[in-house]
């Protein structure tokens, strides 16, 4: 569903938080990208999120934002932590999650695009579907009537970015003037990362070996937000350059679904790229580690990723929140109660 953004000033009431703020009015919206989203409308996701956290996890409130709602899940690729994150959140809010695999529905094979994005708008709210094609996604934008969430492409992986910035809030207590280093594939989470970071004052330095640098397209795009926000862009191939002075180290999978064939083309190409305690050592004192998980012992030694400084089993509990976060934004006027955190 296609929609213009649009904001609106919200008086909230003397039962609720005791001043007036300007609220991002995100209802109706699409998220395919984060480079859709401004700066202020990112931090009016998180800041959902921190409100939803606080009030059902640690104050036990019930909140049936999506009472009689309904979400249609597609999943054209397995995954843990976006299947259980959108249906136990989808579920606590109060509405009903209905997960189709590609057992109960083939995108353009049996049914057109088309013809599945309007059925499944007439019988559901909001559109959650993990893909191999993002191009599908936009097909999908254009004939669906409700919200569609981009819960994983071939491009793009906002959701899964969404909670790691979540997480850097909640333990540095800002993101403004952070430093992240991807040591990686040049993939569609590090493309999630370089659409987003320096719209919330982050600086970002990219190791990749040749042959596997982000899409070009976007590298583009991530040169004009860094000049246009004042932040800084280093794109290396060397990780222990790109490791330098790092708050916050990020890998991922080196080997992607549908990319089994390549494997040893790939381990060979990523040699060196492992994160470890020598790797850390180039990092600012402050470091952390995040990974949006499965993970192997290539892409990381146990001694980081089990370390007080890695923060991955906080980051993936934090999927739900902000998935909830996205949904509730896009599908009510619910506004945050929680005082607006400082970014």
């Amino acid at each position: 569903m296609l929609c213009n953004t649009h904001f609106t000033t919200c008086s909230l009431a003397l039962t609720r938080v005791q001043f007036c703020v300007k609220c991002q009015n995100l209802k109706g919206r699409d998220l395919l990208t984060l480079q859709n989203y401004t700066a202020e409308e990112l931090k009016h996701l998180l800041w959902m999120a921190s409100d939803l956290k606080q009030r059902i996890k640690h104050k036990g409130e019930y909140l049936p934002l999506m009472q009689g709602k309904a979400l249609a899940m597609i999943f054209e690729k397995r995954s843990t932590r976006t299947r259980l994150s959108a249906e136990t959140g989808f579920a606590l809010l109060g509405g009903h999650p209905s997960f189709l695999t590609t057992q109960d529905i083939h995108l353009g094979t049996n049914e057109s695009l088309t013809d599945t994005a309007r059925v499944l708008s007439s019988m559901t709210n909001a559109i959650l579907a993990r893909v191999y094609k993002h191009n599908d996604l936009d097909l999908m934008t254009k004939e669906a009537t409700i919200p569609v969430i981009n819960g994983l492409s071939n491009l793009y992986h906002p959701l899964q970015i969404l909670a790691d910035y979540l997480t850097l809030q909640e333990h540095y207590g800002g993101l403004n003037g952070l430093t992240i280093t991807w040591i990686g594939d040049g993939n569609n989470v590090l493309h999630s990362i370089m659409t987003s970071a320096a719209k919330l004052g982050m600086h970002l330095r990219i190791a990749t070996p040749k042959g596997f640098e982000p899409d070009l397209r976007i590298t583009k795009i991530t040169e004009q937000y860094s000049k246009e926000y004042g932040t800084k862009l280093l794109l290396t191939t060397d990780p222990l350059e790109a490791a330098n002075g790092a708050n916050v180290l990020v890998t991922d999978t080196w080997i992607s679904m549908g990319q089994e064939e390549e494997k040893e083309r790939r381990l060979k190409a990523f040699r060196g790229y492992q994160i470890t305690m020598q790797t850390v050592k180039f990092a600012a004192p402050n470091w952390t580690f995040l990974h949006c998980l499965p993970r192997k012992p290539e892409e990381v030694d146990d001694e980081v990723f089990y370390s007080p400084s890695s923060l991955v089993f906080q980051e993936a509990e934090n999927r739900k929140w902000t998935i909830m976060a996205v949904m509730v934004s896009l599908l009510t006027d619910y506004s945050p109660q929680l005082q607006k955190p400082t970014f």
